[in-house]
Formats: C-alpha cells, sequence, structure tokens
C-alpha cells in the first residue's frame, strides 16, 4: 500500500475512531469559518487588494462562485484563489504554530468554491463542517511531518502553499463526494502544481506574500474537478519516488515522518490557534515582550536589542529594509518594525497598521 493510502486510512480512522468524533473539530471549525471570513471581509475593501486579484484570475462570471465581501463572482478555481488571497493579506489568519502553516486560511476557499459551482452537492452544515476538519487536519500532519525548525530545508517553503495544494484538494473531493480512487488522484494532481518558494517573504519591497495561500486553494480545487472528470493523477504524492517530501524537501518517508502521518490518537486540528495580532507569528514574543516591558521602563529607549533565532534573523534582514519597510506586508513580517511599533504606540492592531504607518518616525 502506499503511503499516500495508508495517510488516506489514518485520516478516515481518526475520523470513526477513539480519538473522538469529528463533530467536536467540526464544531470548532465554526469559530475559525467564522474568523477566516471576517478577515476576508476586512481585506476586500483595502484599496488595491481585491480588483487586481479578481482582473488578474478572471474573467467574472454571472454564474460564478462569490468571493465574501465581492460582488464578482468568478470560476470556481479563480474564486478559491481570491477568496484565500484575501483571507491571508492581513497577517491575521489562524495558525498551527509546530506545523507553521495556515490551514483554514486555504481549506475554507477550496470548499467554499466548491460548493458553490457544484449545483449536485448536499447543502449540508455538518459536512462541510466535516470535510472543512479533515483538509485542517490533513494540512497540520503533512507540515507537522516536515519538521519546520531552525533553518533547514523546510525552511526556505512556505508550507502553507507547498502541502495546502494537497489538502485543498482533499477537501474539495470531499465536497464533491469523490470515491478513494478519485480522491487520490485529486491528491496526485494537486501535487503536480505544489510550490511554495519564500523568496516573496525573504525579498522586500513587494505585496506578493499577501497571496502565496491563494496558489494552493485555486490548485487544490482544479484538481478535485479534473480527477472527477476522469484525469488520473501520479499514484503517491506523499510517498513516491519523487514524492513531495523526497523531492522538495530531501526527506525519506522514515519512521519519523510516518508516525506523525499515521497517527490515529489525538487531532491536529483541535490545536489550530488564533493569532492575538495581525502580524507575523514568529514576531508575537517581541510584541508581548514590547508590551510588558513599556509598562516598567519609564522611558521609551533610543536603542533595542532583540535576542532572535534562525527562523527569525530572516524576518530582521536586511536591516536597514525591516527597520524602514516599504510596504505593509513588508511591516507586519518585520520584527523590529512591529517591535518598534508596540513600544512606541500600542499592541499593532489593523487599526493601527495603515499605509501611513510606514512614513512614522
Amino acid at each position: 500500500m502506499s503511503l499516500t493510502d495508508e495517510f488516506l486510512d489514518a485520516l478516515q480512522a481518526l475520523e470513526r475512531g477513539s480519538a473522538g468524533p469529528v463533530d467536536a473539530v467540526a464544531h470548532r471549525m465554526r469559530r475559525h469559518v467564522a474568523d477566516s471570513v471576517a478577515i476576508a471581509l476586512a481585506a476586500a475593501p483595502e484599496p488595491g487588494l481585491a480588483e487586481p486579484l479578481i482582473e488578474g484570475a478572471g474573467p467574472a462570471q454571472a454564474r460564478g462562485c462569490a468571493i465574501p465581501g465581492r460582488d464578482e463572482r468568478l470560476a470556481a478555481p479563480a474564486a478559491a484563489f481570491v477568496h484565500a488571497s484575501l483571507a491571508h493579506a492581513l497577517d491575521y489568519d489562524d495558525i498551527h504554530d509546530l506545523a507553521r502553516l495556515h490551514p483554514t486560511t486555504v481549506c475554507l476557499p477550496a470548499a467554499w468554491a466548491t460548493l458553490g459551482a457544484d449545483t449536485t452537492s448536499t447543502r449540508d452544515e455538518a459536512a462541510f463542517l466535516q470535510a472543512l476538519a479533515i483538509g485542517n487536519e490533513a494540512l497540520c500532519r503533512l507540515g507537522l511531518a516536515a519538521r519546520p525548525v531552525g533553518d533547514g530545508a523546510v525552511g526556505s517553503w512556505f508550507t502553507t502553499q507547498l502541502f495546502g495544494a494537497l489538502a485543498a484538494a482533499l477537501v474539495a473531493a470531499r465536497i464533491l463526494g469523490l470515491d478513494r480512487d478519485r480522491t487520490r488522484h485529486a491528491l496526485g494532481l494537486a501535487y503536480m502544481q505544489s510550490a511554495g518558494a519564500k523568496e516573496p517573504a525573504f525579498g522586500t519591497g513587494t505585496t506578493a506574500r499577501r497571496i502565496y495561500p491563494g496558489f494552493a486553494a485555486m490548485a487544490g480545487v482544479q484538481a478535485a474537478r479534473l480527477a472527477r472528470a476522469g484525469v488520473s493523477g501520479p499514484a503517491d504524492p506523499v510517498g513516491g519516488a519523487a514524492g513531495i517530501y523526497r523531492a522538495y524537501l530531501g526527506r525519506e518517508a522514515d519512521d519519523e515522518l510516518r508516525a506523525c502521518l499515521l497517527d490515529r490518537s489525538r487531532w491536529q486540528a483541535a490545536d489550530v490557534a488564533m493569532k492575538p495580532w495581525p502580524t507575523c507569528r514568529l514576531s508575537h514574543p517581541y510584541v508581548g515582550s514590547a508590551l510588558a516591558l513599556r509598562e516598567t521602563v519609564p522611558r521609551t529607549p533610543d536603542r533595542l536589542v532583540l535576542q532572535v533565532n534562525a527562523s527569525a534573523r530572516r524576518l530582521c534582514e536586511p536591516l536597514p529594509a525591516r527597520i524602514r519597510p516599504a510596504t505593509l506586508p513588508d511591516a507586519t513580517y518585520s520584527i523590529p518594525f512591529v517591535t518598534a511599533l508596540a513600544w512606541v504606540h500600542e499592541a499593532p492592531t489593523l487599526r493601527l497598521l495603515r499605509p501611513q504607518v510606514l512614513r512614522d518616525e
């Protein structure tokens, strides 16, 4: 049996087994749906954000899929792309801290667009939430199995995007009611579209970091639709000779990786958290420290020295561009900037993180 089939079996067993019914996790998904949709609604009217995404992903269709906060409708893959991009654009989306990825940001738009385009699917809330829970679980496990710590090979990838296409395909396959064979084909076709190198984050002066989850959601929806139409995909995208871990990370399917993917004892999706501030999660310890220290230090210091590890250092370099970011995405990704912002003003909120803050001396 392929590792991909074993992975699907483990998810099915988790859904039915002693680790707790999927209903409990699906109930939790209601909060994450509300959170994610609210973020997309807040991003939708931002000047210069949604319009170019819709124009580039279009054309608009009168009978297409809806996008939160917008009147335009698009074909399902394009709608998933725009929705996921909006859900991530403000840097406020939910996160699994150990896997270092944003599951609902990918899986909800994939489910939403697939359901919106398929008139034969049952409009059943419980089934929708269960599909979303399984998609989130799959994405968390795929990310955890990559061991995203330090500055190893995985540090050069957005794991949300790299593994998100597979999770989005799984969610879309569930919504479409695909059988096991076609679900496996969907995962394989999604794997063929996997990407997500992190240069949009390591470089500065771009807004592209806002939209990377959109590519994963779009790929997953497209893959599931192709599989339903009869296109077959590679049989083992997870564990094959050129599977996603070997090809992208140089990782073998060793016992540790398999144990993470195939665990039947607990739900990783239950550990997905909502961020308190709309900035990169790696910056949160520094923001929290600044907010605590400003209550005890009598005046704003002339200079702050931050100690960072290999991962956080990438949010500090090149230092001149991180201290004076050129774009809001650069600002929310900069540990020096958001730490100073918290010390001088207050907790970084959407109200504070407006374009004018970039000019704050």
